[in-house]
């Protein structure tokens, strides 16, 4: 059986010597193909236009356009590019404005290789590479902002019981592989589910989706933080 082409990555962040040091890494991992780097945000769009990558891990902080800018530019122009922040910043509101910008996971740039692998590959298969306590606090965050201003619901929205099933182990942080098994499907099936809910509620990723089902009270809304 021939291998699955490799995972194509476009390298975003400023600092040079931080770059080399990612694409040596990806280089030494099968499976993976670094085609481009970019130093800033306007670079990015150019060059994810001109590589077609299909993932990018992107910096957030860089002069000139930053990473949330580069994001929605890139989305707007390329919206089946996964794009995964992988910064410094443990900032709270960096993290709700990459996702509100359509970034697909929030990566910290002291994660270990081995995890940053997984990641990425299970990203290529429609998990976000979040960690469940950052997944947690986007839900609560969004959820906060939700109880001060009121939001439409897309018109005729109706969603199945299977598919707030589906989306009631997002907003637990499941991956793909973990919601199949608790729900007797396939992987194959849950991707299906995740495709038919984000095109009925009009969003662009997972988290989103998972948000959306918190505000609308399609399901329980996650725990307060203790005291």
């Amino acid at each position: 059986m021939a291998s699955p082409p490799p995972i194509r990555v476009l390298l975003v962040d400023d600092h040079v010597l931080f770059r080399k040091g990612v694409a040596s890494i990806l280089a030494a991992e099968r499976g993976f193909e670094v085609v481009g780097e970019a130093g800033d945000g306007m670079e990015a769009l150019k060059r994810a236009r001109e590589l077609m990558p299909d993932v990018i891990l992107m910096d957030i902080f860089m002069p000139g356009a930053n990473g949330l800018e580069a994001t929605r530019w890139i989305m707007e122009a390329l919206p089946y590019v996964k794009i995964v922040m992988l910064t410094a910043s443990e900032e709270d509101r960096n993290l709700y404005e990459a996702i509100k910008s359509g970034a697909q996971g929030y990566l910290l740039k002291k994660i270990v290789p081995q995890e940053l692998f997984a990641l990425l590959r299970g990203v290529i298969q429609g998990d976000a590479p979040i960690s469940r306590a950052t997944a947690t606090k986007i839900l609560r965050e969004f959820a906060r902002q939700a109880q001060q201003a009121a939001v439409a619901t897309p018109a005729g929205v109706h969603l199945t019981p299977r598919e707030k099933d589906v989306l009631e182990l997002v907003t637990q942080g499941k991956s793909n592989k973990e919601i199949a098994a608790a729900l007797a499907m396939t992987e194959n099936t849950v991707k299906n589910h995740l495709k038919n809910i984000l095109e009925k509620l009009h969003l662009e990723n997972r988290v989103q989706a998972a948000a959306f089902a918190v505000r609308e009270g399609l399901i329980p809304k996650p725990p307060a933080k203790p005291e």
